[in-house]
């Protein structure tokens, strides 16, 4: 059996491994509701999910991937930069998991896209709410605003403190094309 054939799965191998029943958790960009399912799978009845999009069809996706599975699920038609304003502050601190899949929706208008200067900002609201040991997972791809947020991202994550923080980079070396980058933050425990 094989764990993990790109970016996105290994992705939900670790979110998987990382996140329990009753954990509060941010899917930052829904698109067709994958990795929401994979978050809301592990979290259970007793979990909660806060979801982002700014397109509608991605959160009426996500509801209906998500109809089966028992979770809080509070889909927000909105940009992931927005999180630190709607996830209330009561879990800021004690968020579990913040979860990326960055670009286009998949299917879907390849100009509608994520952008750098949002996702560094979002990506700034992730760190600033997650949990001790908690986990942040980016997925990035190789088109245009897609390297600018590379860039971006890489500028955010080179900065923490080494002391606080825990930081990869992965890519699939063998995949035909541009193969996306998925990155790994893991904050450390005081």
């Amino acid at each position: 059996m094989t764990l993990f054939d790109n970016a996105v799965t290994y992705v939900h191998a670790l979110l998987r491994a990382h996140v329990a029943e009753g954990d509060v958790v941010v899917d930052a960009t829904l698109g067709n509701g994958l990795d929401a399912a994979a978050l809301a799978e592990s979290i259970g009845p007793s979990g909660t999910l806060y979801g982002f999009d700014i397109q509608q069809v991605a959160l009426d996706v996500t509801r209906s991937r998500l109809k089966n599975t028992p979770c809080t699920a509070i889909l927000h038609l909105g940009g992931h930069e927005e999180m630190s304003a709607i996830v209330p502050k009561e879990h800021h601190g004690s968020v579990r998991c913040v979860t990326f899949n960055l670009g286009y929706l998949p299917g879907g208008d390849k100009t509608v896209t994520t952008v750098a200067t949002t996702t560094q900002r979002a990506l700034a609201a992730a760190l600033d709410m997650l949990a001790p040991d908690g986990l942040i997972t980016i997925v990035c791809y190789g088109h245009e605003e897609g390297e600018r947020e590379r860039l971006a991202i890489e500028s955010v994550l080179s900065a923490l403190d080494q002391a606080r923080w825990t930081c990869v980079r992965s890519t699939f070396l063998n995949q035909k094309g541009t193969p996306p980058t998925a990155y790994v933050i893991t904050s450390r425990s005081e």
